[in-house]
C-alpha cells in the first residue's frame, strides 16, 4: 500500500522542506521506495536533492521534462529523477508557477481543480511505499491539491508564536477540505522543529501546542536546531558514519521514522 503524506504549515521558513526531504531520505535508507514531489515553485527541495546527487553521489541529474510540462502532457514519468536507491524526485522548476492558471484554464469547478494532482499521480504512486508532497506555505491550489491527494498530514511546528498560529490555520483548512470533499485523510501528527535547548519561549509554545492540539497529536520526537541540517543545503545530505554531527542528524531522523511508522500502524 502507498501512503501519501503532505508536510505543511501556513507560516513560511519553519523547516517544512528540510523535513520533507529528510523524512524521504531516511525512509529510503530503510528499504522503503519513496517519491518526493516538489510542488513549491521555489524548488528548495529539488535544489537540496540535486545537490545531494551532484556532490555526494557524483551523478548528473537527467530528466526529459519539468514537472509542469509533464502535468500538461499528463505523463509524470517524463519528469522523474532517481536521486539514489529507493528515492525518486518529481522536481520543481520556475514554470510551476503557472500551475494554478493551468487549473483555472482547464477545469471549470473547484472539485475538478482540487482533485487534479490526485488523478495525475495515480499512474505512478503505486510503485512507491511513500509519496511526500512539499508545498508552498500559502492557502492556494497547490495546498488544496496536495491535501486532497494525501492520506496523512504532518504539520511542521517551529517553536515560535507565528508558526503556532500558522499550524492552527492549516489544521482548520484541512478540516474544512475534509468536510467539503469527504476526504479520507488524517493528521499524522504535529512535529516540533528548530527547537532551542533551554529556551523558555520554545517551551511555552510547546505547552500551548499541547493544550490546543492535544498531547497525543504531537510527535514525541522533536527536531532541535542543528547546524549540520543547515549545511546540507550547501553540500547535499552527507551521511558519514565517522562524523559525529552527521550521526546525530541521522539518528534523530531514524527515531522520527520509527515513530511515524508506529503512528501509521495505529491508523491502520
Amino acid at each position: 500500500m502507498t501512503y501519501v503524506i503532505t508536510t505543511g504549515n501556513f507560516k513560511g521558513g519553519v523547516g517544512k522542506t528540510t523535513n520533507s526531504v529528510m523524512l524521504s531520505y531516511t525512509l529510503s535508507k530503510s528499504d522503503k521506495k519513496v517519491l518526493l514531489i516538489d510542488l513549491d515553485p521555489q524548488a528548495n527541495a529539488t535544489d537540496l536533492l540535486l545537490n545531494t546527487m551532484t556532490n555526494i553521489y557524483k551523478k548528473k541529474p537527467v530528466f526529459k521534462e519539468t514537472l509542469f510540462e509533464s502535468i500538461k502532457n499528463n505523463n509524470p514519468d517524463e519528469a522523474l529523477i532517481t536521486v539514489k536507491d529507493n528515492l525518486d524526485l518529481l522536481p520543481s522548476y520556475s514554470d510551476l508557477q503557472q500551475y494554478e492558471h493551468y487549473l483555472y484554464e482547464n477545469f471549470s469547478d473547484d472539485f475538478s481543480q482540487d482533485h487534479h494532482l490526485s488523478t495525475f499521480i495515480e499512474k505512478i504512486k503505486e510503485k512507491y511505499d511513500f509519496v511526500f508532497l512539499d508545498i508552498p506555505p500559502q492557502l492556494n491550489k497547490f495546498t488544496d491539491n496536495a491535501l486532497v491527494a494525501s492520506d496523512f498530514v504532518i504539520v511542521i511546528l517551529q517553536t515560535q508564536e507565528r508558526a503556532l498560529k500558522g499550524a492552527e490555520k492549516y489544521i482548520d483548512h484541512l478540516l474544512q477540505l475534509q468536510d467539503d470533499y469527504k476526504l479520507n485523510i488524517d493528521l499524522l501528527g504535529i512535529l516540533p522543529v528548530l527547537q532551542q535547548n533551554g529556551s523558555e519561549l520554545d517551551l511555552d509554545v510547546l505547552q500551548d501546542a499541547t493544550e490546543i492540539f492535544g498531547k497525543n497529536n504531537l510527535f514525541n520526537t522533536h527536531i532541535k536546531q542543528m547546524n549540520r541540517l543547515k549545511r546540507f543545503d550547501r553540500t547535499g545530505i552527507t551521511d558519514n558514519t565517522k562524523d559525529i554531527h552527521d550521526k546525530r542528524v541521522h539518528a534523530i531522523y531514524s527515531e522520527l521514522i520509527n515513530e511515524l511508522l508506529e503512528r501509521i500502524n495505529i491508523f491502520k
